[in-house]
């Protein structure tokens, strides 16, 4: 399978083009234009437990769209929301995304739900994530353009414009001051991190330039 990207930051859009015998998983909704002859078929994305829970808390769609060709073709897919669209080659190692950031996929790819903890449930802001994990291309778009940060030390991001990260990186929820601070005060909650044994990263959305707290120490 090959894929191109355009549009991005402001208005991401993917492109692929499928071999006989290649499937290709996009979420609901997404597919803008495709080549005559294409095959969709809905599908329950890791079983029907899995996909239910991802759609109740994960904020995912509960079906998805598996498409193919009989003599290959192409298919162009926009995500729900305008932005960047990012690309992360699979080899068996694992990626979080936040509810929602998900876009596409090709079918080695697991999607697992994680709660994020009861202090996130309360902020009412993402409070589930999805673990990717498998071998093969997976793709995912947040509201605006991505910013990707190293962690040297720690790192203190507001949940609300967190897009993914990477599993080896350890973190806490935390509210923005005290209890009534994080309650009444509108800014929620927000995701500590700590550094990992060598390099590690986490991938933001542009939005968080206005409003989110950052703080590194």
């Amino acid at each position: 399978m090959e894929h191109n990207i355009d549009g991005n930051p402001d208005y991401g859009h993917l492109t692929v083009s499928l071999n006989l015998g290649e499937k290709f998983i996009s979420d609901r909704g997404a597919l803008a234009w495709m080549s005559q002859g294409m095959d969709i078929k809905a599908r329950l994305l890791g079983g029907k437990v899995s996909a239910f829970i991802r759609k109740l808390v994960g904020g995912e769609s509960l079906f998805v769209g598996e498409f193919s060709h009989y003599t290959g073709g192409q298919a162009t897919f926009w995500p729900s929301v305008p932005g960047e669209i990012s690309h992360r080659k699979m080899s068996g190692d694992s990626f979080i995304l936040t509810g929602g950031a998900f876009m596409d996929c090709t079918p080695g790819i697991n999607l697992k739900t994680r709660y994020g903890g009861l202090k996130a449930m309360l902020s009412g802001e993402r409070s589930f994530f999805i673990e990717c994990s498998g071998e093969g291309d997976l793709f995912f778009n947040p509201f605006g353009a991505l910013i990707k940060k190293d962690i040297n030390g720690s790192f203190t991001v507001d949940t609300g414009h967190m897009v993914a990260w990477e599993p080896s990186l350890t973190y806490s929820i935390r509210g923005l001051g005290g209890l009534k601070s994080t309650l009444l005060s509108g800014e929620g909650v927000a995701m500590r991190f700590f550094q990992a044994p060598g390099i590690s990263s986490c991938l933001l959305d542009s939005d968080a330039l206005n409003s989110s707290v950052w703080t590194t120490r």
